[in-house]
């Protein structure tokens, strides 16, 4: 038999494998936004740390509704235990029909005393940093998924030009929208007026082509991830651009 020899030193332990900690509480179907924070905050030094929890398709406000009893427990499997600079949950329209405040509540009930970061905070938060008061919002839902995103845009103090919405009903489909058309998309849906363009759905890969949709559209633009990360960038301490768009150049706004 082989001898195994338990080594005289023991290793010196980092206080933590990385600057920062960072929870991720996504969807079991999502298929872009671990993709998309890694690819935007992993190079400052973030891990992402995620936990799944249910969804069934179709993206109704029934169904998102639905997830509300399972946030608190999904936050706190994420590292039990063990803080983390802030945590995400990752579902644009689940936070407008849930209800944004009783989200992050129920998050935060999970990881006490930890931020708690939703696509919906980091949009009013990027959309005040700009300085946009008129906007035009981009979604894959249908009117019905839609329409509770507009009233609460309105409700917060923003001017609605233009609400453009694709009709779909599967998270897994938004996931798959060609990039080119979704750019085109974008630049259809935005109207002349707006200060802003908005690309919701943390399905939706707009995070990735924002300075492409910024090109096409000629205005400042942001879409549910790619807001959630700057926010959560700039809750971590982290300045400067860690992706192209303008709101990367931009501070959380006071």
């Amino acid at each position: 038999m082989t001898q195994i020899t338990i080594s005289p030193r023991s290793p010196r332990l980092d206080p933590r494998p990385v600057a920062h900690r960072v929870g991720l509480v996504a969807l079991s179907t999502d298929h872009t936004s671990e993709v998309d924070y890694a690819r935007i905050l992993a190079p400052a030094g973030v891990g992402i740390y995620v936990n799944r929890i249910p969804f069934a398709n179709p993206v109704t406000p029934e169904t998102l509704r639905a997830m509300e009893g399972d946030l608190a427990e999904g936050a706190a499997l994420i590292l039990p235990d063990e803080g983390l600079d802030a945590i995400i949950y990752g579902c644009t329209s689940a936070s407008v029909c849930i209800g944004d405040d009783v989200v992050r509540a129920q998050v935060a009930k999970g990881k006490p005393g930890c931020p708690v970061i939703t696509p919906i905070s980091g949009a009013l938060n990027g959309l005040r940093a700009m300085g946009a008061r008129r906007i035009s919002v981009l979604t894959p839902y249908t009117v019905e998924t839609t329409r509770p995103m507009a009233t609460m845009f309105e409700a917060e103090g923003l001017a609605l030009d233009r609400v453009t919405c694709l009709n779909m009903t599967d998270d897994r489909d938004m996931a798959r929208i060609a990039l080119d058309d979704l750019v085109e998309l974008a630049a259809s849906a935005a109207d002349p007026a707006s200060e802003a363009v908005f690309i919701s759905c943390t399905a939706v890969r707009a995070a990735g082509v924002i300075d492409r949709i910024e090109a096409a559209t000629g205005r400042p633009a942001l879409s549910s991830n790619y807001a959630a990360a700057w926010q959560t960038a700039r809750v971590c301490g982290i300045s400067g651009a860690l992706a192209p768009g303008h709101l990367m150049t931009l501070d959380l706004p006071r």
